[in-house]
């Protein structure tokens, strides 16, 4: 007697293997092809080869012995000492923007860290491995834990170690935009500055500093356009970044452009800017939200298996959407 088991639509285009690994972790290859050429293991009552790519609705035949192999979500969080609830689970799903066999996007509100550490009870990473206990979710790019928008991880190392690689060789495209306080005079350009602790140094700068410490700052680049602006006051940026440093559209607005991220109370202390009153209530209190209006709007990138150029999106948030229809700026 065999256990059926009917493929779902978020399942869809996995091949066979993979979902089998995905599912009962503990089966060997070896004892998984000799399922397959034993005919215990059957795709829409036919025999399969293990190569087989499957679609919703097919039906899955295995044998019943597995299913003592199989792992509970419940106990993979159990094991790793750390438990979501189902409501949390449910929030994360609905976050989702891009999921396949071999790569989850999700699209991360302002407020919640990417990795765990020290303080940390909920976490992004942790609560995708819960989401997907059987795969391995892996980070392949950060964000700051302040910043909106889209974050990929990796559901399998291979597709890990293409995706990381697309980051550190500058392949990926990544978007942002950003509402900025105070006034920029050029449209567009390319910020290249180094950075070195929570600083932006020209290129004099940083040879003084590797000529005192021993160590080269790190270049940082950005292509930054001027989308919008309410004049003297605000200054709407779509931000294009080339390397992908610690805080880096931050710092380069604080510092390169002199105008601080709306919500960036870190950066905004340390350039001394004060946020000038909008001589209008209602905008000026949708400014006061206390979040960092800096969203990862876009990302471009190959997948890792088929090779496609894959561009994902994601919504903006509430509080900078609100802002950016008051004043009629472009999200685009």
């Amino acid at each position: 007697m065999r256990t059926q088991t009917v493929i779902s639509s978020t399942e869809d285009g996995i091949r066979l293997k993979r979902w089998v690994k995905r599912h009962y972790p503990r089966v060997s290859d070896g004892e998984f092809h000799k399922l397959c050429r034993s005919g215990q293991m059957r795709v829409n009552s036919a025999r399969c080869h293990g190569d087989e790519i499957l679609h919703s609705g097919d039906d899955l035949r295995i044998p019943p012995f597995l299913a003592a192999l199989q792992q509970s979500p419940q106990a993979k969080s159990q094991e790793s000492g750390i438990k979501f609830s189902l409501a949390d689970l449910e929030k994360l799903r609905k976050l989702i923007i891009h999921d396949d066999p071999d790569f989850v996007a999700f699209d991360k509100p302002a407020g919640l860290a990417v990795q765990g550490g020290t303080g940390i009870k909920k976490s992004l990473d942790k609560m995708a491995a819960a989401l997907f206990p059987y795969d391995t979710i892996l980070p392949v790019h950060r964000l700051d834990r302040e910043t909106s928008g889209v974050i990929v991880f990796a559901k399998n190392q291979r597709a890990a170690q293409h995706l990381a690689a697309q980051f550190r060789d500058k392949s990926a495209a990544k978007e942002y935009l950003a509402l900025l306080r105070g006034s920029i005079p050029v449209g567009r350009g390319v910020l290249d500055t180094f950075m070195a602790k929570g600083k932006v140094l020209s290129s004099d700068e940083a040879d003084e500093f590797q000529r005192l410490s021993g160590t080269r700052p790190q270049r940082a680049i950005t292509k930054y356009e001027v989308l919008g602006r309410l004049p003297g006051v605000l200054t709407w940026v779509r931000f294009a970044p080339q390397t992908g440093r610690t805080h880096q559209l931050r710092l380069h607005s604080a510092f390169a452009l002199g105008a601080p991220i709306v919500g960036d109370t870190l950066y905004r202390q340390s350039t001394e800017h004060r946020a000038q009153s909008t001589d209008n209530t209602i905008l000026d209190s949708m400014l006061d939200s206390n979040k960092l209006f800096l969203f990862a709007h876009k990302l471009s990138l190959r997948h890792p298996v088929t090779k496609k150029i894959v561009t994902i999106r994601a919504q903006m948030p509430n509080f900078m959407a609100n802002v950016a229809k008051f004043l009629e700026f472009k999200t685009e």
